[in-house]
């Protein structure tokens, strides 16, 4: 494999799993969360990535702007596998998406907040599931296989 092939490839994966997520928003009717969204910026950060290491030949950034794409490939992975905790309930999600212990508040409190939050949606709550895995989970798998296609060129830049 050449390290252009693994570069678009590498980015392609990012493209397509943005456009995946996008797919299930807008045609699926699927709002995402707030980790959801999280997930989504390391790869348009790749895509953006890729393009310019098939772009720029300048040989002393060869490697280094795939090795940024593994980088970025592994953050989304790691977000996956922090919301696929959430969904699980392994931890605590961050409070701007899941409900938390609302046994303490009253009536009026409860209803302000219902009414000020409206559009939240709970991340520790899967939306869609595929084999066992959902989204987050998916999105973990697909991701360490492109931060593996990001190596492989960072390697043949070498």
């Amino acid at each position: 494999m050449t390290r252009s092939l693994a570069v678009f490839l590498a980015a392609a994966g990012s493209a397509a799993l943005l456009a995946g997520a996008f797919a299930f928003q807008y045609i699926g009717g699927l709002a995402p969360c707030h980790l959801c969204l999280l997930q989504r910026w390391p790869h348009a950060a790749a895509v953006v990535i890729g393009m310019s290491a098939l772009l720029i030949t300048y040989r002393p950034l060869g490697w280094l702007l795939p090795l940024l794409g593994a980088v970025a490939a592994g953050t989304t992975a790691a977000l996956g596998l922090y919301h696929t905790g959430v969904e699980r309930h392994w931890w605590q999600g961050p409070n701007t998406c899941t409900a938390g212990d609302i046994s303490a508040m009253n009536v009026g409190d409860l209803t302000d907040q219902l009414l000020a939050n409206t559009t939240v949606v709970q991340c520790d709550q899967v939306a869609w599931a595929m084999a066992g895995l959902s989204m987050a989970s998916w999105n973990m798998v697909v991701s360490l296989g492109l931060v593996g296609l990001w190596l492989v060129a960072a390697q043949k830049s070498r």
